[in-house]
């Protein structure tokens, strides 16, 4: 007997049908012997129209309120679960997240979970009843439901399998695994077995869509096995675990993109000590993630420094460099939102010499010009224009030796 959490993505729970069929798959974990809790997020569409009802009342709507109607998709969800649960003769009760409850910090609409008390579930576990939790959501220190943020019933499930020091965590998709690649460009994709933390962690955050970010840096702290199956193939899927786990080590595990990439060049900044910091310090007041950073060689001291942010935040990134422009000290600002991000990730790079060179030769080849790089110990990392996307992709997953045969 294992102690299992089931996480359900959107599609996966989209209609009534759907949401029978979840039924079926939990009720065959119990009827294996398991205990079982379910994560479920809302009905594909569900939190899109309640987000936009929020919006088109008020654009600058109190995060509090937004937080109390985005939260009902996943209520909704666990509610229905649990009635198609009882329907199959399975005793299950369905949980929103102030009930358990999953305590998070303030900040509405992207808080943070910071512990949950599962006591009450694995009493009512240990006595055979499954507990269908509403994922994305916890209580803050108001006492006021909060949301994690988008994706964050991956995380809710994680979470909650580290509280219930559950054997395992299932993440059911509509995917059957992960992929060295997105399958949907590359036909010869191939589907992993194992993957690391750190490897996955480092795809989520370049572009691969399977899990959430946040979801794999609380597996790899907590030593949360995650397992990526499909909700409507019964194959077997992916486990991301400890690099320990994993016997043959990839030299490349995957290959990722993002278009969701813009590109900031600062031109004529002067070449002097806290310069940089007045930068990026700008960006940092209003909430702006920086990714790949350049600096060029100064000349008659002045330098340019070139950076990435996501597109959404590119307005809010000139905004703020325009409004420091006089302390700074620059001449233009120059943006480019036809760019896009080329990853390869593997831990064999630690080991291994030529990673990069195999990638600049295989894009070379193909006529790909590179605008930015950046590097960390099993990673590489490209801007490139967003047009050659495809065609890089495809090129270094056949130069890195990825294609299925």
């Amino acid at each position: 007997m294992a102690r299992i959490v089931m996480k359900f993505g959107g599609t996966s729970v989209a209609d009534l049908d759907r949401i029978r069929n979840v039924a079926n798959l939990v009720r065959r974990e119990v009827e294996a012997g398991h205990e079982v809790a379910v994560v479920v997020s809302a009905m594909a569409g569900a939190t899109n129209q309640l987000v936009v009802w929020c919006q088109t009342l008020s654009p600058l709507h109190d995060a509090r309120e937004y937080d109390a109607v985005v939260a009902t998709g996943e209520q909704v969800t666990a509610g229905l679960l649990a009635i198609a649960l009882q329907t199959l003769g399975v005793e299950a009760r369905s949980w929103a997240g102030w009930q358990i409850p999953i305590r998070t910090d303030g900040a509405h609409g992207k808080a943070r979970i910071e512990t949950i008390d599962g006591a009450e579930l694995v009493h009512r576990m240990g006595l055979g009843q499954v507990a269908v939790v509403a994922g994305f959501q916890g209580l803050g220190p108001d006492h006021r439901i909060t949301t994690l943020g988008r994706g964050g019933s991956d995380t809710s499930a994680v979470a909650l399998a580290a509280a219930l020091r559950a054997d395992r965590c299932d993440i059911y998709t509509d995917v059957d695994g992960v992929y060295t690649t997105d399958p949907r460009i590359v036909a010869r994709a191939r589907k992993l077995d194992r993957i690391s933390y750190e490897e996955m962690l480092e795809l989520a955050s370049v572009g691969a869509k399977v899990l959430q970010t946040r979801s794999v840096e609380l597996a790899m702290k907590e030593k949360v096995r995650v397992q990526v199956l499909s909700s409507f193939q019964d194959v077997p899927g992916t486990l991301v675990v400890d690099e320990d786990e994993i016997v043959e080590k990839e030299l490349v595990s995957g290959i990722a993109y993002s278009r969701d990439e813009a590109k900031l060049t600062v031109r004529r900044v002067p070449d002097r000590p806290g310069v940089a910091a007045m930068v990026f310090g700008a960006l940092t007041a209003e909430n702006v993630n920086v990714d790949m950073i350049v600096q060029n060689i100064s000349e008659d001291g002045m330098t340019d420094m070139t950076f990435t942010v996501g597109r959404s935040d590119l307005p809010r990134a000139q905004q703020a460099l325009a409004s420091a422009k006089g302390q700074i000290g620059y001449a233009d600002l120059l943006a480019d939102t036809n760019v896009a991000k080329i990853s390869v990730v593997g831990v064999g790079m630690r080991s291994h010499a030529g990673i990069a060179s195999t990638m600049f030769r295989a894009l070379a080849d193909k006529g790909i010009n590179i605008q930015v790089i950046s590097t960390s110990e099993i990673k590489v990392s490209i801007l490139i224009a967003a047009d050659y996307t495809e065609l890089a992709v495809r090129s270094l997953h056949t130069a890195y030796g990825l294609d299925a045969s």
